[in-house]
């Protein structure tokens, strides 16, 4: 009996405490905290664990009732000006509205859907408030008059130095790169060869999510993750002609802890690039081509010293592209692409459907120059690629003589020549671990 009361003065004091904390407290403010649960095995009596259950339950209604209590600034661009009828330039109008929700916090930066919006260069600058979300349902479309550029011919729409950032809402961002890919010296020899504006950037940002967006005919570059920290991307759908130059995907540059998932990419260049300072990028359920495949690098160039380390590509589909998983240094730079695995892929009329290219150079009139050296390439693990290479040479790795490609694992793979022969592998300066059925392979 006096245990029974005992227990019962306790829960009531626990249903002061938790009625006061749902009142007054400002948990789960942060959107990507995490929540830790014990798991280990637990010698508890039965007092005990009534307690812990009703500690739990009462935890999570707090949680969900502090999340959804929270009132949250709606803030239209349409109300600040925007026409979104296509012609009209709406720049101003975003701009009026992100210095409203950068200074709120706790904001949601709408643009509405069934409207297309005309924007000249615009950039969504911090540090803000935390927690702000971008909600494009709407088609945002860039102008399309290159003196538009002429402060900043490297961007269209940026976000830099913005912490907690969440940008989703199922609508279009559209580069309507045309205009620059005609004027490109890929496309036209006799033109210069000039930088054109990526379509969407992030900047130095931390913990971020992206989400659920469109983004297509961007004039370069189609979204690019440079200096940040923390990134989520998933379900994005990625598109331009096969044709379009320099048109990358996803591009991440100097970011770490990136995660890349579930999104669909098709472009005239690689479907994601992943270049210097990146480390600990994953990318996984990746639909990619036409274009130039999964590639890490360029590195190197102009005899740099750069590093990579810690990716993982895990399931992907690559169809009808030049490259498969590749793997690009110039001679004469330094530094490492080290640690590095591509896992449960399936090619498809892939002309290089596994190459490692330590000679590359971006010039082709004139061979590479030989070079003392190089980008060091250790420890990448092939496991799992199966498919079909459209050239008779499915497996490539032309690594340096005097910095030979180290610990390159192959591990169930299957590729065979479109045409119904046997690929083959070309293989020269690296280090090579077999394991399961391979095919091709090289023999020395």
């Amino acid at each position: 009996m006096a245990l029974l009361r005992h227990f019962l003065i306790s829960l009531f004091t626990i249903i002061i405490i938790i009625s006061f904390v749902a009142c007054n407290s400002n948990l789960q403010e942060d959107p990507l905290i995490t929540t830790y649960v014990d798991d280990s095995p637990s010698n508890d009596d039965a007092d005990t664990l009534l307690f812990k259950n009703f500690i739990n339950q009462n935890t999570n209604n707090i949680l969900r009732f502090d999340a959804t209590s929270r009132s949250l600034e709606i803030v239209n661009v349409n109300d600040y000006g925007a026409k979104g009828n296509g012609y009209t330039d709406d720049t101003q109008a975003f701009k009026k509205a992100w210095e409203v929700v950068c200074s709120s916090g706790e904001a949601i930066f709408v643009v509405p859907e069934d409207n297309n919006y005309l924007l000249k260069p615009i950039r969504f600058s911090g540090p803000c408030k935390s927690n702000i979300t971008v909600q494009i349902s709407g088609s945002l479309e860039a102008s399309d008059d290159r003196s538009d550029y002429s402060e900043d011919q490297r961007h269209w729409l940026i976000f830099h130095n913005v912490q907690k950032l969440l940008v989703n809402g199922g609508g279009t961002i559209n580069g309507k790169g045309s205009i620059w890919w005609k004027n490109s010296c890929k496309r036209n020899k006799k033109k210069p060869c000039k930088d054109a504006p990526t379509a969407l950037t992030f900047d130095n940002c931390e913990d971020l999510i992206v989400e659920n967006l469109k983004i297509e005919n961007a004039q370069q570059i189609h979204v690019s993750f440079q200096d940040s920290i923390n990134v989520k991307a998933s379900d994005l759908n990625v598109s331009s002609p096969e044709d379009s130059p320099n048109t990358d995907g996803i591009h991440v540059t100097n970011t770490q802890n990136i995660k890349i998932s579930s999104s669909i990419i098709g472009t005239g260049d690689d479907c994601i690039s992943i270049v210097h300072g990146s480390k600990n990028v994953e990318a996984t359920n990746i639909t990619c081509g036409p274009g130039h495949g999964i590639s890490i690098g360029s590195l190197g160039a102009g005899k740099s010293k750069e590093f990579v380390s810690e990716v993982t590509v895990n399931g992907a589909k690559i169809s009808g592209t030049k490259n498969g998983v590749r793997i690009k240094t110039w001679p004469g730079g330094s530094g490492s692409a080290t640690n590095i695995k591509f896992l449960n892929i399936e090619m498809d009329n892939v002309t290089n459907p596994i190459i490692i290219d330590q000679n590359y150079c971006d010039k082709k009139k004139k061979p590479c120059k030989k070079s003392d050296s190089a980008v060091q390439i250790s420890n990448v693990l092939y496991q799992n690629i199966i498919g079909k290479s459209a050239s008779d040479v499915a497996v490539k790795f032309d690594c340096s003589e005097k910095f030979p490609c180290k610990e390159i694992a192959l591990e169930n793979i299957d590729l065979q020549y479109d045409e119904g022969e046997d690929a083959k592998a070309l293989c020269n300066s690296v280090e090579l671990f077999y394991t399961g059925h391979v095919t091709p392979r090289c023999y020395s």
